[in-house]
């Protein structure tokens, strides 16, 4: 099953700054697996709790984050933001 990856539009906005900082590839890659399993062990996630509970972060680099939701029945992962924690 493939997964259909969405965008907010902070996410899209974060994504221009993370091609121009050099991150597109490995922000592509992790994109990629999200599109096939969200879930996949290959790509280690963290779940959120508390105000940002049901979201989840993957690592782009030791700054960078990739921070989705994920809707099993639809199945839609949607990005919320691709950006620093530190914003």
């Amino acid at each position: 099953m493939r997964w259909q990856v969405v965008f907010t539009k902070h996410a899209l906005k974060d994504a221009k700054k993370s091609a121009a900082a050099g991150l597109k590839g490995k922000a592509q890659d992790l994109l990629r697996i999200l599109s096939v399993d969200p879930f996949q062990n290959s790509s280690p996630f963290e779940k959120w709790v508390g105000d940002l509970e049901g979201t989840y972060s993957q690592r782009v680099n030791i700054p960078q984050r990739l921070v989705d939701e994920v809707f099993e029945k639809e199945p839609i992962v949607r990005v919320l933001r691709t950006g620093t924690g530190y914003e």
